[in-house]
């Protein structure tokens, strides 16, 4: 029988700052500017990037975009969780 999870806003929100933090480490490792993964990954404007890197707005990366981005930077998807 599965048993209600206690989580939080508090343990999402650190959830997402977690997979933020992974992105933009590895993005940098790579030398790749917000703009560069903005369009590559098909984003016309690199505001939702910049957003999401900033913690503004209550922007998250989706699970298509983290597909998206682990190719671009050609990274194991894994890595984006660790």
């Amino acid at each position: 029988m599965l048993h209600y999870l206690d989580i939080d806003e508090q343990d999402i929100q650190d959830f997402h700052l977690k997979i933020i933090n992974n992105v933009r480490r590895i993005r940098k490792e790579k030398k790749i500017t917000q703009t560069e993964l903005s369009q590559t990954i098909g984003h016309k404007s690199v505001s939702t990037i910049g957003k999401i890197e900033a913690n503004i707005e209550n922007k998250h990366y989706n699970i298509e975009q983290l597909y998206k981005i682990s190719i671009a930077l050609d990274t194991d998807i894994g890595e984006f969780f660790k």
